[in-house]
C-alpha cells in the first residue's frame, strides 16, 4: 500500500490547532455606522453559523496521486474536480456523496513499439463515484472537522494515448470499473452562515485488476486532496 501518511497527519494536526485558536479568538467583525448619530456597531460575520442544515453542497479543485500500473515506478500526480454532497439525519450523523474527476499523464515501463520512438506521458484518468457515512466532530461558530467514510467504484482510463497498442506495453492496467473507497474529512472555516471555505484531505483506495497475463489485482491507497467552498443550505433538520 503506498500513502503519504505524514502529509495527512499534519494537515490534521494544523486544523485542530486552527480550530482550537478560534474558541479562544474574539468574532471576526465589521465596523458599520448607524443611521444618522455618526456612531458604530460591531457586526459579527458569523454570529448566526448554526449546524442544524438539512443539507449542503461543496465544490473543490482537487489532487490526486496514483499508480497506472502495478509494477511502475512512476506516480502520477493528477489534479481535477471533487463535488460532494451532503444529507443530514441528525446533529452529528449525515450521509455524504462524492463524485470526483483526476485528469493527467504518467510515466511509463521502458518501451520502443509505440511509434516516434516510444510511448512517452500518455493521459490517464480517475472517475469516482461514491457515497457513505459522515460524522460532524469538533465544532463551533468558526469552523469544523467532520469525517467520511465512503464506498463505491472508479472508472479508470489508461488507454486513451497508447495507439493501439496492449497496456501490457507500458505495464498500464485495461481501461476498467473497479472497486472504490475513500476515508478522510473535511476541515471547514466559516466565513458566513452559509459560506465555508473547506479542505479535503482523504486517503483514496482502488483495486484494478490487469485483464492480461499475468492477470493480477492490486490494491493501492493514495493520497488525495481538494480545497474549495461549502453551500448550506437554508431548509433545517
Amino acid at each position: 500500500m503506498r500513502l503519504h501518511v505524514s502529509s495527512f497527519a499534519a494537515l490534521i494536526a494544523v486544523a485542530t490547532l486552527a480550530l482550537s485558536a478560534g474558541t479562544c479568538a474574539q468574532a471576526q467583525s465589521t465596523a458599520a455606522p448607524t443611521a444618522g448619530n455618526g456612531t458604530y456597531i460591531v457586526v459579527d460575520p458569523l454570529a448566526n453559523v448554526r449546524y442544524d442544515n438539512r443539507y449542503d453542497i461543496s465544490l473543490g479543485m482537487a489532487y490526486d496521486h496514483m499508480k497506472a500500473g502495478p509494477t511502475l515506478l512512476q506516480g502520477s500526480n493528477l489534479g481535477g474536480l471533487d463535488l460532494e454532497g451532503s444529507y443530514w439525519l441528525a446533529k452529528h450523523w449525515g450521509v455524504e456523496g462524492s463524485g470526483r474527476a483526476y485528469l493527467g499523464s504518467s510515466g511509463t515501463a521502458p518501451n520502443t513499439d509505440g511509434g516516434g520512438g516510444g510511448i512517452r506521458g500518455p493521459f490517464v484518468a480517475q472517475y469516482f463515484a461514491v457515497a457513505g457515512p459522515e460524522w460532524l466532530g469538533p465544532h463551533n461558530k468558526h469552523g469544523a472537522l467532520s469525517a467520511h467514510l465512503m464506498f463505491g467504484g472508479v472508472y479508470g482510463q489508461f488507454e486513451k494515448e497508447l495507439r493501439g497498442f496492449s497496456p501490457a506495453t507500458v505495464d498500464f492496467y485495461n481501461n476498467q470499473i473497479a472497486p472504490a473507497a475513500i476515508i478522510g474529512g473535511h476541515i471547514d472555516l466559516n466565513r458566513s452562515a452559509r459560506w465555508v471555505f473547506r479542505v479535503t484531505p482523504d486517503a483514496v483506495m482502488t483495486h484494478y485488476t490487469l485483464n492480461y497475463p499475468p492477470k493480477t489485482s492490486q490494491f493501492d491507497v493514495n493520497f488525495a486532496i481538494s480545497v474549495g467552498m461549502e453551500y448550506k443550505f437554508k431548509r433545517k433538520r
